[in-house]
């Protein structure tokens, strides 16, 4: 898929952003069109306050001149405008390849409304079936939640798997927030709901992938140019 289709889904995104909006940036390739489109905006004398979901979108925006707060100073954002490694027909979401999830979720939440830009290769039947889920845990006791989480992901079937990140490089991935990524490979997810909970009831699980009913419209870049989605 082009940048340049990308591109014109982050500008549909935009064209719903108005003056006076709180706003949350979301990390990943597509949200950097965004960013930089918000930019442009800005520049130009659109006036908005953002929230960045990642230091690399927080370093993106300064260099931009966004204006930016946190959720100390705003309690509520309008919109949240963010990108997903996979969005199912309900416009439930995994995210995580960027190892942002845990602040992308907190930003999320506090959104009266999230909008996804994508392209169409992120668009599923089901979720899990093609990507794995990435799941943010405490270093302290990552034997034990490792096992733990072991336990639900061979619950699923023999075609599962589940590795840190970055342990095969020898160096762990951590994330902004001091954490570590676990991503679990289950196959197609039928129940993320239940799935959810399981994996939030392991004490050592700070937060996972699993976006499920944040999203209310998605931009989707295709071939035959920008689709919008809304859930079924």
């Amino acid at each position: 898929m082009s940048e340049e289709l990308k591109r014109q889904a982050a500008a549909m995104a935009l064209s719903e952003v108005r003056s006076g909006m709180r706003l949350g940036l979301g990390t990943g390739s597509t949200a950097r069109h965004f960013v930089d489109l918000l930019g442009h905006k800005v520049a130009e004398g659109l006036d908005v306050i953002c929230v960045p979901t990642s230091e690399a979108t927080d370093l993106q925006a300064r260099s931009l001149n966004i204006p930016l707060s946190d959720l100390e100073t705003l309690d509520r954002l309008d919109l949240t405008v963010d990108g997903a490694d996979e969005i199912d027909p309900a416009l439930n979401l995994i995210k995580g390849a960027g190892g942002a999830l845990l602040r992308e979720k907190i930003v999320a939440a506090s959104s009266n409304r999230m909008i996804v830009i994508a392209d169409d290769s992120k668009c599923v039947t089901a979720l899990g079936g093609n990507f794995p889920l990435p799941i943010e845990v405490n270093a302290f006791g990552l034997g034990a939640t490792r096992r733990s989480v072991a336990d639900i992901v061979a619950s699923f079937g023999p075609d599962t798997w589940l590795k840190l990140r970055g342990e095969e490089q020898g160096k762990p991935f951590v994330t902004d927030g001091g954490h570590l990524i676990l991503d679990a490979f289950f196959g197609r997810i039928s129940q993320p709901e239940a799935l959810s909970d399981r994996l939030l009831n392991i004490p050592g699980v700070v937060e996972h992938g699993l976006f499920l009913k944040m999203c209310s419209k998605a931009y989707v870049a295709t071939p035959n140019g920008v689709e919008e989605l809304k859930p079924q």
